[in-house]
């Protein structure tokens, strides 16, 4: 009886999580496709490349940690940690997860602009970081 209570509790909670997984996995372009629609407005990897290079009255810019290049490893400014390059085509992972992407945004746009990103803002950085190739 022990064992097909725990089957029947089992089964459940690995469908579901198997469920949320594949949900969250996305591409870099789908992300874009959903910022874009959320701010009704076209994304530009220019503007993209400035707002990641530039401050934005706090100490930092994105481009402080994640360097002026995203192809290459950056260092994060506080803990001298290696962060893996930012352009999915020179880190495969990158973006392919919208939750994470979503948890990262809401973090470094706290440090970088003292508030959340806008869904545009979001739209142009991924467009220009996905511009970059190898």
């Amino acid at each position: 009886m022990f064992q097909l209570k725990s089957l029947t509790l089992a089964v459940p909670l690995t469908l579901a999580l198997l469920f949320n997984n594949a949900y969250a996995q996305t591409t870099p372009a789908e992300q874009i496709a959903g910022f874009v629609a959320q701010s009704g407005q076209p994304a530009q990897a220019a503007r993209g490349q400035e707002f990641f290079t530039s401050k934005h009255g706090k100490e930092w810019s994105c481009s402080t940690c994640h360097t002026a290049k995203p192809t290459v490893d950056g260092k994060h400014a506080t803990t001298g940690k290696v962060i893996a390059p930012m352009a999915p085509a020179f880190h495969p992972q990158r973006f392919t997860d919208a939750a994470k992407t979503e948890k990262w945004f809401r973090r470094n746009c706290n440090d970088v602009v003292g508030r959340e990103c806008t869904a545009a803002e979001k739209a142009d950085v991924l467009t220009w970081l996905l511009s970059l190739k190898s």
